[in-house]
Parts: structure tokens; C-alpha cells; sequence
């Protein structure tokens, strides 16, 4: 048996740009480690497969896959997703709707869609989790990570520390655009420092910015780096944390930011997010464009 799948590129408008996410359509029968072969094989940063909901008043149940290990959310696998089943619906005829529901381990992570001239204009979710706080890291084994020094790492506003709406990072702010340039992971800081409470990859931002511009200025630039050593171009899950955090932090009502990433490899992504305070905390999502790259059908992994 073949299967469809559709690659968009994701937290961007344009061909090339921003995150690549492979979507593999109607993934009823494929187990978990055929999904975990497939992800390997696309090796993006996730692949995502789509399911029947568990509960028939969702839209899907959604698994996502980097190319090692299952996540239990991830953002712009969902704002990818998104954008493909809804460009799916129309093609068959169906009205382009207005929101999702999707299943995933983490929770319900729930899209709303704005449809433009072409299509899905935006989607923007809200993160399944509440901002939770973890173990706080010195800035000297963040920078020996990073291969940076230890005055790169600004802690005026917090500590490097793990953080999390659904998926764990250890996030950092550094000082300067620059340092976050010069950013790179080192495999001995990197073994000695994760993981850590569950996280796995280090996110670092600045809010020195005044240099970089994506149609329009940024509030703060960032990078992802995993375990893996590699880097993420964008990384909504981590930027929608980040944001929970200064909100959290300033304690001042809503809080939203333009967030530039993945400039320093050549592959410019633009994520809008969003975080307040509510009842059960702080809540936040994260909102951007995606466009369809490529698709086609592969064969199930062990087929002939």
C-alpha cells in the first residue's frame, strides 16, 4: 500500500523559506515505528501523520516525528498541517472551515484558519498547555553549549531555564545579535548540559534586533538547536513558550511578538505569537503562513 503525502515549508510565504514539514495523509495503518522510519527518511525537522480523531467531534489525531524520536506537540507541524488538510477539503469541494481541532499526546491543540484569495491566508493555534517552569541552568554551561562566553548570555529578565506549553526546551537570552550569530552547538557542552527535566534542545533569542528585518521589524530573533546538532529554521512550539515566559515575567496582560528565526541559515521564517495570563495560567500560541511544496505517494517501510 502507498501513501500520500504533501511537503509545505512552513512560518513563511514563500517557496524555500521557513520550516519544511512532510504530511503524511490517511496514515491508518501505519504503526509507530513505520512512522518513525518514514520521518527518518524525509528527515525534516518533523513529519507529521494524519489519523481519525479518537473523539469523531475533532478533526484528526495528529502524531508527530523528528527523525529520532516522537513528540507530543509541536507548532509549525500543526500550522503546516493545517494548511494542507485545508487545502485537501477544498479540492474535494468542501468549504474551506474556519477552525481545527487536533488530538495530540500533549492535548487538544486548537487552529483557526483565516482564508485569503489563495487560500489558507494564515492559521494561528494555541499551544495545548499552560506555561510550566522547570530547573534553571548557569549561564557559563549555556554559553559552553553554545560555544559562547559567558557574558554573552543575558540573565537581566530570567535565567537560562526549561520551559514548556506542550513540548520542553531549555531557553536562553542572549545579549547581542551577534552572539546569537556566532551561536553554535558543541557536542561535549551539549552531552554535559541535556537533557534536562525533558528537554532536549536549546533555544536561544535576543531582543537585539535592530539589524534584521522580515517585511518588518522584529521583536526578537531566535535560534533552535537540537541534540541532534542541528538547527530548526522555526520553532513554534519554543517561541510560543519563550513568549509565555516574558509575559509571565512582566505580568502585564497580553503580550505579542514578531519573531524572526532561521536568518542565519538561509531560510527566513517569520512567527507571529501571543501570550496572557488566564485562570489556569499562562496561555499561549502562535500564529504564520505556510505554502505547499511538493507531493506525492511512498510505500509503506518493510513493503516491496
Amino acid at each position: 500500500m502507498r501513501y500520500r503525502y504533501v511537503t509545505a515549508d512552513v512560518f513563511t510565504g514563500h517557496t524555500y523559506c521557513g520550516n519544511p514539514l512532510a504530511v503524511v495523509l490517511d496514515a491508518q495503518g501505519l504503526d509507530g515505528a513505520q512512522m518513525q522510519r518514514i520521518a527518518r527518511e524525509f528527515n525534516y525537522s518533523e513529519t507529521s501523520f494524519v489519523l481519525p480523531p479518537k473523539d469523531p467531534g475533532n478533526t484528526a489525531w495528529v502524531r508527530i516525528f523528528t527523525p529520532d524520536r516522537e513528540v507530543p506537540f509541536a507548532g509549525h507541524p500543526n500550522v503546516g498541517t493545517a494548511v494542507v488538510l485545508a487545502r485537501e477539503m477544498v479540492a474535494a469541494g468542501r468549504p474551506m472551515p474556519d477552525a481545527f481541532v487536533f488530538e495530540e499526546e500533549a492535548g487538544l491543540v486548537r487552529i483557526t484558519l483565516r482564508a485569503g484569495a489563495k487560500g489558507v491566508e494564515s492559521v494561528e493555534l494555541l499551544a495545548p498547555q499552560p506555561l510550566s517552569r522547570a530547573s534553571e541552568v548557569s549561564a557559563a554551561d549555556l554559553a559552553r553549549a553554545l560555544k559562547l562566553n559567558p557574558e554573552d548570555v543575558d540573565t537581566s529578565e530570567h535565567a537560562p531555564q526549561v520551559v514548556s506549553v506542550g513540548l520542553i526546551f531549555l531557553v536562553a537570552q542572549l545579549a547581542s545579535r551577534d552572539a546569537l550569530r556566532r551561536a553554535s552547538p558543541d557536542s561535549q557542552g551539549y552531552a554535559a548540559l541535556l537533557p534536562l527535566d525533558g528537554a532536549k534542545s536549546i533555544y536561544v533569542y535576543t531582543t537585539d534586533t535592530s539589524s534584521d528585518t522580515i517585511d518588518a521589524p522584529t521583536d526578537i530573533q531566535a535560534r533552535m538547536f537540537t541534540g541532534r546538532m542541528t538547527e530548526d529554521p522555526a520553532t513554534g512550539s519554543a517561541t510560543a513558550a519563550v513568549t509565555a515566559l516574558r509575559a509571565a515575567l512582566r505580568d502585564q496582560g497580553k503580550l505579542t511578538l514578531r519573531v524572526g528565526q532561521g536568518v542565519d541559515m538561509g531560510r527566513p521564517s517569520l512567527l507571529l505569537a501571543h501570550a496572557e495570563p488566564r485562570a489556569d495560567g499562562v496561555r499561549a500560541g502562535v500564529a504564520g503562513h505556510a505554502v505547499v511544496v511538493m507531493e506525492g505517494t511512498l510505500p509503506a517501510p518493510g513493503a516491496q
